[in-house]
């Protein structure tokens, strides 16, 4: 009998299985490290883990000044773990959260998961805009390098 996987709003004790967990679906394009993903976690209004025994196989967090409105973001699911609940628990628990603190909760994903927010009773409302730090941090590395 497989054992169930364990959710818990306790950190892990090595955020390395946070960073493996990133590059695991390729979200590591900032080149975050093992400290930039601790300090996210820990400022996040809400964060959920879901652990596998001691592995960590799945995430997802809020930030929200706690009073209106949260963005939930960084709901991840380690591709072993996927469609088999994980993510759909973790983020039933992260919504609950939101509900019981009246905060609305509200997130950003590609077209193609739209479809899966929905069932969650999320609705396209607006028109999201985004920014591209990537192209100034290279700019200011490089000009950084040239002094």
């Amino acid at each position: 009998m497989e054992k169930p996987i364990h959710y818990t709003i306790e950190p892990p004790e090595n955020f390395k299985q946070l960073l493996t967990l990133y590059e695991s679906l390729g979200w590591n394009s900032l080149k975050l490290t093992v400290n930039d993903l601790k300090q996210m976690c820990t400022q996040s209004w809400y964060a959920i883990y879901a652990f596998d025994e001691q592995q960590l196989v799945g995430m997802g967090r809020v930030i929200s000044d706690g009073v209106i409105t949260g963005v939930v973001c960084g709901v991840c699911v380690l591709p072993s773990y996927q469609s088999k609940g994980v993510g759909k628990e973790m983020l039933n628990r992260i919504i609950e959260h939101c509900e019981q603190n009246r905060v609305i909760p509200q997130l950003m994903c590609v077209e193609s998961l739209e479809s899966y927010y929905e069932t969650f009773g999320f609705e396209k409302f607006t028109i999201c805009m985004t920014k591209s730090i990537i192209l100034k941090l290279m700019g200011a590395i490089v000009e950084l390098q040239g002094r």
